[in-house]
C-alpha cells in the first residue's frame, strides 16, 4: 500500500496513521504536510522516555492555585474554594487535551512523534485516549472530542509498538527514497541548488547508504548537506569538500572514521 493510499484511508476511516521507518526518512514531514494541505493546525507531542500524563495530556497550575487559595484565606466556603481552584482557569492543556478540545474549536492534526521512545504504560494510556478520543479529568469530568483530530504516529522502531495499538491504526513503512524520488524532493526543498550538484549529492548519499554504517543518512541530511555545500559556494562535489563537510551528513564518530579512511574515495569511485 502506497503512502497516499494510507493517508487517504486514515482520513476516510478516522483511524490513526502509524508510520515506521529509519530516522530521517520523512515521517514527521508527512504530518506537517498533511496539516498544511488540510489547512489545519499541527499539534506535536514529542515522545521521550519517562513521558507522563502531566506532560502529555494536562496538569494543574499549582502555583496559580496556591496564590488563589492564599488570596481567599478567611471565612470562605471551603467547598466553593475547592471548586474554584479545580476549574478551567487553573488547567494547563498539554498536546493530547489541546488536540481533543482545541481552544479555537478547529480540529487539528495531532502528531505523536517517536512513540517507541516511551514506555508501555504510556502506550496503554494512549490506546485508551485514541479508542474513544476522550480524556477523563477526575476534578472536571470527561472531555470528549467534538470532532476527533487526524492522528499521525511515528516510530523509529527502537522497540516494537504493542499490537493492540497497531490494530487501531492504518500502518505504513517509509523506506529511504529512490535516487529519482530523492532528486525530486531535493528540487522541491532546495530549488536554488545547481542541478549538477544535486545529482552528485544524491548519487553520493545513495551509495553511502549501501555501506555498513551505524546510522545511514536520511533525506533530512541530504537536504542539509546540499545547503551546506551551497553555503560554501560549491557548484559541484569534489573529494576534498566531501571530506571537509562529512559532519553534516554523518552524525557518529565511527561512521566519520569509516568514511575518512577511504570511504569517500570508494563512494566517489576515485583513487
Amino acid at each position: 500500500m502506497g503512502l497516499g493510499t494510507a493517508l487517504f484511508l486514515s482520513l476516510e476511516l478516522g483511524r490513526p496513521l502509524l508510520l515506521e521507518g529509519e530516522a530521517g526518512v520523512g515521517k514527521t514531514e508527512v504530518a506537517k504536510t498533511l496539516a498544511a494541505g488540510l489547512g489545519q493546525p499541527l499539534i506535536r507531542l514529542q515522545c521521550y522516555e519517562g513521558l507522563d500524563l502531566a506532560s502529555a495530556a494536562y496538569e494543574w497550575n499549582y502555583a496559580k492555585q496556591m496564590i488563589h487559595i492564599r488570596a481567599a484565606e478567611g471565612p470562605a466556603n471551603t467547598a466553593s474554594l475547592a471548586r474554584d481552584v479545580f476549574s478551567e482557569d487553573f488547567l494547563i492543556r498539554r498536546p493530547l487535551l489541546s488536540a481533543l478540545d482545541p481552544a479555537d474549536g478547529i480540529s487539528p492534526v495531532l502528531l505523536i512523534d517517536e512513540l517507541d521512545r516511551t514506555d508501555e504504560p504510556f502506550e496503554a494510556y494512549l490506546l485508551e485516549v485514541l479508542s474513544d478520543f476522550q480524556i477523563t479529568i477526575p476534578e472536571l469530568g470527561t472531555v470528549t472530542a467534538t470532532e476527533p483530530p487526524h492522528v499521525v504516529i511515528t516510530s523509529n522502531r527502537t522497540r516494537e509498538i504493542h499490537d493492540a495499538l497497531k490494530r487501531r491504526c492504518i500502518y505504513h513503512w517509509i523506506d529511504y527514497p529512490t535516487a529519482t524520488r530523492e532528486l525530486e524532493i531535493l528540487a522541491s526543498r532546495v530549488p536554488d541548488a545547481p542541478e549538477r550538484l544535486s545529482v552528485q549529492v544524491v548519487a553520493f548519499v545513495q551509495k553511502v547508504r549501501e555501506l555498513e554504517l551505524f546510522k545511514r543518512p536520511g533525506v533530512a541530511e541530504t537536504l542539509d548537506w546540499t545547503r551546506a555545500l551551497m553555503a560554501l559556494d560549491r557548484h559541484t562535489l569534489d573529494r576534498e569538500t566531501a571530506h571537509r563537510t562529512l559532519g553534516v551528513l554523518l552524525k557518529y564518530q565511527d561512521d566519520l572514521e569509516r568514511m575518512a579512511e577511504g570511504g569517500v574515495e570508494e563512494v566517489m569511485g576515485v583513487g
